[in-house]
This record gives structure tokens, sequence and C-alpha cells, in this order.
């Protein structure tokens, strides 16, 4: 039939889509309801809970909002997301992005390296880390002990600094390259006319790299500020200690499922943090609306 479905654009275009929906059912709209089900019962990895979990209502829920450890868990949480990937990740790669405009073997070396960091596995990474702070045989502690300085036990005096700066080179790479892609898009007699004119870098940045890297600039803070939330990478280093000092949520729901076996009780701090990521997700949209709105 000529004007049938399969030979309509729109029915084209709905046949091969129909795999990428498959695949965002299975992997990720199956497990979000699966897990917001496991939230409302008592199912636990031990006891008779583990062979008949019993339906809870909201019972888990009250228990997470009632506990003081998930209020210390989220405060870590946001100081670790505020600090290596708002801060840390995006400023540095925006900052990196700045120093190696126009200066491509420059650029190429230190992309490389950053990359590198960022697609090394998380295990042989954290491990690289435990080598180099380690108190009494790490390589920094040897650097300072050579220097006459006293050797430091990084991951009990500092532990969310340290995870917060193992964080912050771990995953720059994802910035500086979306920026470094967003400087080549400005055009360059933009800039040629402001050095002509003696505009100073300030008002070059502010006039118009950043205008033209706003919408750069709010897609990569949504992406790793999501990501951060949700990383697990540093309980390799840490395992959410000393204490709780850096428990971040993804860590207390790994403890609290799968080492006190709660599992329901693990599904209600993921269903609570899923919709943080979508608040989250929902204010950094609202606010790239209204900056593109805005005439600069």
């Amino acid at each position: 039939m000529k004007n049938g479905f399969f030979n309509s654009k729109s029915g084209i275009i709905i046949v091969f889509l129909i795999p990428a929906f498959i695949l965002i059912g299975v992997f990720l709209i199956f497990p979000a309801f699966w897990e917001f089900y496991l939230s409302m019962t008592n199912e636990s990895l031990m006891g008779i809970s583990a062979v008949h979990p019993q339906f809870v209502g909201i019972s888990n829920f009250i228990d997470v909002l009632t506990d003081p450890s998930f209020y210390n868990s989220l405060v870590v949480t946001f100081i670790f997301v505020l600090e290596s990937a708002i801060i840390g990740q995006a400023g540095l790669g925006m900052l990196l992005s700045l120093l190696t405009y126009r200066k491509k073997i420059f650029r190429t070396l230190v992309q490389v390296v950053a990359v590198l960091a960022w697609i090394i596995p998380d295990s042989v990474v954290a491990y690289l880390w435990i080598a180099f702070l380690d108190k009494n045989a790490g390589t920094f502690n040897n650097l300072l002990a050579l220097l006459g300085l006293a050797r430091t036990n990084w991951f009990y005096r500092y532990p969310l600094t340290t995870i917060v700066i193992f964080n912050i080179w771990r995953g720059t790479a994802f910035s500086m390259l979306m920026f470094s892609a967003a400087f080549d898009m400005i055009p360059p007699s933009y800039l040629e006319v402001a050095d002509v004119m003696g505009v100073s870098w300030w008002r070059k940045f502010k006039d118009i790299i950043f205008p033209n890297l706003k919408r750069v600039f709010f897609s990569d803070l949504i992406l790793i500020t999501l990501w951060t939330f949700n990383v697990f990478t540093p309980y390799l280093l840490t395992q959410g200690g000393p204490g709780t000092a850096t428990e971040i949520l993804p860590i207390y729901i790994y403890l609290n499922a799968f080492q006190n076996f709660k599992i329901g009780y693990g599904a209600a701090i993921s269903v609570i943090v899923l919709l943080i990521n979508l608040v989250l997700a929902s204010v950094y949209f609202t606010l790239s609306k209204e900056k593109e709105g805005i005439s600069l």
C-alpha cells in the first residue's frame, strides 16, 4: 500500500526507534519500576523476608526520612558534588580549555593525559591513588619525607578532601572536551576584533566566550552533577570512612542493601535519590532556559 504506515516517513522513523525504545524499557524504565516495588517491601538477603517478602507500604520511606544517618550522607553528598563536580570539574575543565585555546599541540597533550585518567578502570585508579597516598609507603608521603616534612594519613586526616580531589582528577576530562569543542565553534573574528580593541580577558570571557558557551556549560553541569551524585568509586578508597566522613549516598545505599542485607530499605533510599536527581535536572533545565532568554 503506497500510503501505508511502513511506507510513510513517520512510520519508518518509528520502526527504527523501536530497538531504542526496547533497550530503554528493559534497562531504564523496568528497573526504575522494580526499584519502586522493592522499596515498598521488606525484601532482605537473610531471614524469612528473603524468601517471603511482605508489602510494607511507605514504612521504609518513613524510616529513611527519620534516620539521622541519611541526612549525614545527604549533606556529605551535596558537599562532594559541589566541590568536585560544579567547582572542580566544570571550573578546571573550562580553565584548561581556556589555557589551551589555539594551542593545538599543547591542547592535545593535556587532553591525552586527562582522558587517560578518565578511561582507566575504577579499580585500577583506586589502587593507584591508594599507592600514591599511603601513609607509610605512598609516593607522595615519600616525597614529603625527602623534603623533611611529616608523613600524613590523608585518608584519615582529610578523607572528604581526598575523594573530592580524586574525583576532580578522574572526571575533568569530560568537561574539558566539551568546552574545547565549544571554543572551536566561536567565530575567530569575534576574539580577533576584541584583541585589536585591547579588550581585557575578563571582558572577552564575559561578553564573547561565555554567551557562546552557556548551552554547553549547563549541559555539562547537568551531566557531571548527576554522574557525581551517583558515583560509587570513592568506596574503593575509603569504604565510606573514617566513620561516616565520606559516606556519600551511593555508599550509604550499598552498605544498607548489601552489608546490612536490607534490600527494601536500600531501594527506598534509591527512590529518594532518583527524585533528588530529577529535581536537580529540572533546576538546571529551568536555569538554562532563563539564561537563553537573557540578551547578552
